[in-house]
């Protein structure tokens, strides 16, 4: 696994190594060791799968606040999305930044999410799935978010949100 630090403070794009041959290849796409060797959290409690019918849909900017804080490691296993990081941590040289990377079926990559960022994506196809690792259960009463359309951290989204739920289109700006 290959883990490259992306602009915000310990978030990292993850690619797996591919061992390749005429059949296609084989790849490690977790192994709890590497992440305790590159200082991230190895602990899985909970995977999730977002699936999202629609080119355009837009889910975020969610997080979850102490004692229900989150790494996230994501992977877009059909289709593709704009994956969005905002970096929440007040004390981070990179607070209120924010990144994005392109996830897709078919270049592999992963982003780990460390706790104290809030995340979001946009499919840029139909039918786009993802795939989530977490470190920490989902609880609501612990949920909340960032106003995706935020003029503060102004994120260059990559067209106008086809579908956006009542909820996203709720959360506060800064």
């Amino acid at each position: 696994m290959i883990f490259t630090p992306l602009d915000l403070k310990d978030s990292y794009l993850v690619e797996p190594e591919k061992i390749e041959d005429e059949r296609g290849f084989f790849a490690r796409s977790w192994d709890q060791t590497i992440f305790e060797e590159n200082n991230l959290n190895p602990k899985i409690t909970q995977c999730n799968i977002s699936f999202n019918k629609k080119k355009g849909t837009l889910r975020g900017m969610h997080f979850q606040i102490d004692p229900y804080q989150e790494e996230k490691l994501v992977r877009c296993t059909k289709g593709s999305v704009f994956e969005v990081l905002i970096d929440n941590r007040p004390n981070s040289k990179t607070f209120r930044k924010w990144t994005s990377i392109v996830l897709s079926s078919e270049n592999y990559k992963m982003v780990y999410v460390p706790k104290g960022f809030a995340l979001g994506f946009q499919t840029l196809e139909d039918n786009t799935e993802l795939f989530y690792q977490m470190s920490q259960n989902f609880n609501p009463k612990f949920s909340t978010g960032i106003n995706w359309n935020d003029p503060k951290i102004k994120i260059d989204w990559p067209m106008k949100p086809t579908v956006i739920s009542s909820k996203d289109q709720s959360w506060e700006y800064l």
